[in-house]
């Protein structure tokens, strides 16, 4: 099975930023604990909007389905939901534009 890369969106809830980013800042270490995502280098960034992009390469295509099933994923997954939505790439002004530029976000 080939790996796939995933453009992973997060809009923080009003006052939420900080916290978001804690969130973030974990997800990436248990999603490699697990051995679910490669060991290529993430990338992050943020749109004009707040919207971050967590940019990463799961191992497999069935790894995503995995991280569903895994109760120490959810847990990131379940927290990120109560402060942030998941918008789709295509809601993105950035997106809409033949080469979208991003704010770089160091991890």
């Amino acid at each position: 099975m080939k790996p796939e890369v995933v453009f992973a969106l997060y809009r923080p809830h009003a006052g939420k930023d900080a916290e978001l980013r804690r969130l973030i800042v974990q997800h990436l270490p248990v999603l490699r604990k697990l051995e679910l995502v490669t060991d290529r280098p993430a990338i992050l960034v943020r749109a004009k909007d707040g919207t971050y992009i967590e940019v990463f390469e799961w191992r497999t295509e069935e790894s995503a389905k995995l991280a569903h099933e895994h109760p120490e994923v959810a847990r990131v997954w379940e927290a990120m939901g109560q402060i942030a939505d998941f918008p789709a790439l295509d809601s993105l002004e950035e997106a809409k534009q033949r080469f979208s530029h991003f704010e770089p976000v160091a991890i």
